[in-house]
């Protein structure tokens, strides 16, 4: 649990008595890799925090799935949109490794928001973050090449990158295995 208050105090500092509450909302959950963590249809009512793992989002297809997110160790994943307009959900998440997260539901977050002297600033500075994530993503589609995309990809997390399997790989960057292929056989 000690490493979501630090991500929590690299945002804004909780005072002690909101962290308690906010930690007594917590609850750990070990996942087993593929394990999915929301279906498209159904309302998000959980944010959870990253402990180890590596989870993606997606959009389930009959050829293959488009891949459009990767969220890793220290980081906060959740059917965002689904989860702040407690709409059912677009798309879904899965782990791809064995994956331990902290997590706390829809009502417990608003607890905290209301009853913190800082929970709304939190909240408000990590969905200001998660919106940066998503334009850099949307600005990477729109002006850079297949090539470029993989390349960011791997000096962002190249480690990382190496536990999620090629076509997950492919298809976050917009390009098919068989393309991911070459791009790869081009740049070693």
């Amino acid at each position: 649990m000690e490493e979501i208050k630090n991500f929590i105090n690299n945002i804004y500092p909780m005072s002690d008595s909101d962290w308690s509450l906010f930690s007594s909302k917590l609850h750990k959950e070990k996942l087993k890799k593929n394990s999915t963590l929301i279906k498209i249809g159904v309302i998000e009512n959980y944010l959870s925090f990253i402990s180890e793992g590596i989870v993606r989002l997606y959009i389930p297809q009959e050829e293959s799935d488009l891949t459009f997110g990767f969220l890793f160790k220290n980081e906060f994943v959740t059917a965002y949109d689904s989860f702040i307009t407690q709409t059912p959900s677009h798309y879904q998440i899965e782990t791809l490794t064995n994956s331990t997260l902290w997590r706390i539901s829809f009502k417990d977050l608003q607890e905290v928001y209301k009853e913190t002297e800082n929970g709304n600033l939190i909240g408000r500075k990590m969905a200001e973050k998660m919106f940066l994530i998503k334009s850099k993503r949307e600005i990477s589609l729109l002006s850079k090449t297949a090539e470029q995309r993989y390349l960011d990809l791997f000096l962002e997390r190249p480690r990382l990158l190496k536990q999620i399997p090629l076509k997950y790989i492919a298809s976050y960057i917009g390009v098919t295995p068989q393309a991911l292929s070459r791009i790869r056989k081009r740049i070693t």
